[in-house]
C-alpha cells in the first residue's frame, strides 16, 4: 500500500468508525504512512463522520505537523505519535470514548475477555489514569511526556482504557485497529450486564484468547466484518 491508498483508507476508516458509533463528535484514528515510517497520517480537528482526504495532514512522530496548511489539528496526536514512536510495528491507532468502556475505566476495572471475538484485546487491558503522574489536568493527552506515559502503559499489548475519557488501541493495520475497537466495546459492554446479574464472570481461559485471539486477527476475518461495515456505512472499499 502506497501513501495515497493508505490516506484513502483512513478517510474511509473514518466514515466507519462514526457509523458504528465507536466516535460522535470526538475521537480519531489514524495511519502510519506506509512510503516514510518516522510520520503518520492524521485528519484535521473534525468529525469522523465529516472528515474528507483534503483533511488528512502529515506528522512526524513527536507530532509535529509536517504542513498545517492553515488547518487545526487535534489537540490529543501525542497519543498517536507517542505510540507509533514506541511501537515499530504499530500501524494504525484509535483513540475513542466509547461510552459502554467509561464504567470499567472509572473504577479501574481492567478488562479481560469474555467472548471470542474479543480475544483480540489479548489476555488483559490495563487502564491507564493520567492523575497518577501529571495531577489535575483537563483530562486531554496534549503532550509527548503524557503520550509516552500512555504508551508506557498499552506496552506490548493492544489497548488501554483512559480513565474518565475512553481507550487507545495499537493495531497492525486500520482493520485491525477498527476490528479491535469494536470487540473491545462490545465486550464491555458484555462484561458489565454480565456483572449486573449478580454471578461471577467466565472469562476466556489463556489457551482460548491465544487461539480465538489468532482466529480473528486473521485477514479472512477482519475482511469480512470490514467489507460489511464500509457498506452499512455506505461508503466503497478500496481496490
Amino acid at each position: 500500500m502506497n501513501a495515497s491508498a493508505a490516506i484513502e483508507e483512513l478517510v474511509i476508516a473514518n466514515r466507519v468508525i462514526a457509523f458504528l458509533g465507536l466516535v460522535d463528535s470526538f475521537g480519531h484514528i489514524t495511519v502510519r504512512n506506509p512510503e516514510n515510517p518516522a510520520r503518520f497520517f492524521m485528519a484535521r480537528a473534525r468529525a469522523p463522520r465529516l472528515v474528507t482526504k483534503d483533511d488528512i495532514l502529515e506528522f512526524n512522530l513527536d507530532s509535529t505537523p509536517v504542513d498545517l496548511r492553515g488547518l487545526k489539528p487535534y489537540s490529543e496526536r501525542f497519543i498517536h505519535g507517542c505510540l507509533y514512536e514506541a511501537r515499530p510495528e504499530v500501524l494504525s491507532v484509535c483513540h475513542n470514548h466509547a461510552h459502554e468502556l467509561l464504567p470499567l475505566a472509572v473504577t479501574k476495572t481492567a478488562m479481560r475477555p469474555a467472548l471470542h471475538s474479543a480475544a483480540i484485546i489479548g489476555h488483559e487491558v490495563p487502564v491507564w489514569d493520567i492523575r497518577d503522574q501529571f495531577g489535575d489536568t483537563n483530562m486531554l493527552v496534549t503532550t509527548n511526556d503524557m503520550g509516552r506515559s500512555l504508551a508506557a502503559t498499552v506496552g506490548s499489548g493492544k489497548a488501554a482504557l483512559m480513565r474518565g475519557h475512553g481507550s487507545v488501541i495499537a493495531g497492525k493495520n486500520i482493520q485491525d485497529a477498527v476490528f479491535a475497537t469494536y470487540y473491545l466495546r462490545l465486550n464491555a459492554e458484555v462484561l458489565i450486564k454480565a456483572m449486573s446479574m449478580g454471578s461471577a464472570v467466565t472469562y476466556l481461559s489463556p489457551g482460548e484468547v491465544n487461539g480465538a485471539g489468532e482466529l480473528h486477527s486473521q485477514p479472512s476475518a477482519q475482511g469480512r466484518a470490514w467489507e460489511d461495515w464500509c457498506s452499512q456505512a455506505g461508503v466503497k472499499l478500496i481496490s
